[in-house]
């Protein structure tokens, strides 16, 4: 396994419902590292780009919607197989579906308002941390 780094998102409707702390705990818990953080209240255009490759499925206006309605807290990730282990921690899209103890099976309202974001993959972590933390924050 090699040290990677990912993106991760608390979505609005986890801190609205206060749960940035216990988020950060959980990754933090699981021996993840956090090498950056911010909180920011997204623009339409910013979530547009974000979740372009999305553009054409029904869904994509109401997950633009969402992600804009409140601040959302941006997380690089760093540790032995990040990308894994935060997918892991978060569980299920569906949290219905997610094992007990995961991010959404704890947190989560439904697969819409699912709390949390991670990148998918090293190709998906590179762009996304890109995206918010610039050059300086690509996977290692």
């Amino acid at each position: 396994m090699a040290t990677e780094r990912t993106l991760s998102i608390i979505k609005p409707d986890g801190v609205k419902n206060g749960h940035i702390g216990h988020v950060v705990s959980i990754f933090e818990d699981a021996g993840l590292k956090i090498a950056a953080m911010k909180m920011v209240v997204l623009t339409r255009k910013q979530a547009e780009g974000f979740y372009a490759e999305h553009s054409e499925r029904g869904f994509f206006g109401e997950l633009c919607d969402f992600m804009t309605s409140g601040p959302v807290v941006l997380m690089v990730l760093e540790g032995e197989d990040a990308i894994k282990r935060n997918r892991d921690l978060m569980g299920d899209t569906d949290p219905a579906e997610a094992a007990s103890g995961t991010i959404r099976k704890l947190f989560a309202a439904s697969k819409g308002e699912n709390t949390a974001h991670g990148s998918d993959k090293p190709e998906s972590a590179a762009r996304e941390l890109a995206y918010f933390f610039g050059a300086a924050f690509e996977i290692c």
